[in-house]
């Protein structure tokens, strides 16, 4: 097939260009948004439009979801294919879900249940998958010296959440609200499995909140999204990650050494080893093989699903400790190929274990890489999605 993919610079664009490429797929890439963050719909519709001039195009491909590339794919008769990787992805309670061009593929099974209703034929739960032979071969070619540097026993790569939080914009909510939501949040954070805030949440809740807030997100006037669910998934739901991945590291840091990779401010956590920022495609797989732990403590907005970080995770053949998600324990072994944790005493108490047997996390790494080599792969997943949306209603 001509495939023309819409990029926007996700860390997993490439990985799928590589894999429709080794299955015999042209691709033509559109990078107007890697280089325009905020294109306008007329923008897009340009340049869409002279890329499928270009390819010939038989689809329109894309990571996430966006609606205008659904509208351009109805009117030219064309299908549009968008593998969510994300949490939340607000587009997806688009009106425009509903047109029948799309194939949709959900990686978070409790979303996809959420979100299949609206066009239950071409809406698909798949999850995602692993660059093996890449990230392999960028730790076949460290240095001895970065081999030393990035090998640790404790190593957590990525956000803290705490400088993209937009939930602390909001101001001057009352006492009672407040210290409801508060509340809500730290029962949320400590709950694996379940996701509850929305049900929490009254209108008039959700009404004190959107009043105080300037620049609410709103949907437009026919799309699925409330301002209750915008309020659950999108500024509770990061809150809510922000708060937990603060007192997990402060709580592991006081125990252990924990070495960390991000671009938050961690000077609240005086003893969190915290080394800046590292290169996602050199440097990070490094860190992933070389640490005795890898820790992944979910965004909370993932409600069941299996995070891409844990592809990568295993791809580089990384022994990973993550919190419990449900999808993750319908595709690896817990103990054998990976291993969770439900509450913070659980992961210090395994933590304390593995330390003290670097031998058992090896032999779980190399299962759980073994795992993804075989069954995980991109080229794997990408015939999966198209032999699911082959035969769906247009």
């Amino acid at each position: 097939m001509n495939i023309l993919i819409y990029r926007y610079n996700s860390i997993c664009e490439d990985a799928v260009i590589r894999g429709l490429k080794e299955l015999g797929h042209t691709v033509y890439e559109v990078v107007l948004e890697v280089e325009n963050k905020s294109p306008s719909g007329q923008e897009i519709l340009d340049a869409v439009v002279m890329g499928m001039e270009k390819s010939n195009a038989d689809i329109i491909f894309s990571i996430n979801y966006y609606p205008a590339l659904s509208e351009i794919a109805r009117v030219y008769k064309l299908l549009h294919y968008s593998w969510i990787v994300d949490a939340p992805v607000l587009e997806l309670y688009s009106k425009t879900i509903k047109n029948r061009c799309n194939r949709l593929f959900i990686f978070d099974s409790e979303l996809y249940r959420e979100i299949s209703v609206y066009n239950p034929y071409n809406i698909f739960y798949l999850p995602l998958a692993a660059d093996c032979d890449f990230y392999q071969n960028a730790i076949r070619n460290a240095s001895l010296s970065d081999v030393e540097k990035y090998t640790h026993n404790i190593s957590f790569v990525g956000s803290l959440y705490t400088e993209k939080c937009p939930y602390d914009k909001v101001k001057n909510l009352s006492p009672k609200i407040s210290g409801y939501l508060h509340g809500i949040m730290k029962a949320q954070e400590k709950i694996y499995g379940y996701y509850f805030v929305e049900e929490l949440l009254s209108d008039e809740l959700v009404d004190e909140f959107v009043k105080n807030y300037d620049g609410y997100y709103l949907a437009g006037e026919e799309d699925l999204l409330t301002k209750k669910r915008t309020l659950a998934q999108f500024y509770i739901g990061n809150k809510i990650t922000a708060m937990e991945r603060v007192d997990t590291f402060k709580y592991l840091s006081e125990k252990f050494e924990v070495d960390i990779y991000t671009a938050s401010d961690t000077k609240e956590i005086p003893k969190l080893k915290n080394h800046g920022t590292i290169m996602t495609h050199t440097q990070m797989p490094i860190v992933f093989n070389k640490s005795t732990i890898n820790l992944n403590p979910t965004s909370k907005p993932i409600r069941s699903g299996i995070p891409l970080r844990i592809f990568d995770l295993l791809a580089c053949e990384g022994f990973v400790l993550c919190n419990y998600q449900s999808d993750l324990l319908n595709e690896f072994l817990q103990g054998e190929e990976l291993d969770v944790y439900s509450s913070i005493e659980e992961l210090e108490e395994k933590i304390r274990y593995y330390l003290s047997h670097t031998d058992v996390c090896r032999e779980i790494a190399h299962n759980g890489y073994e795992k993804v080599s075989k069954r995980h792969t991109y080229p794997l997943r990408l015939e999966q999605m198209f032999r699911l949306g082959e035969h769906r209603r247009r």
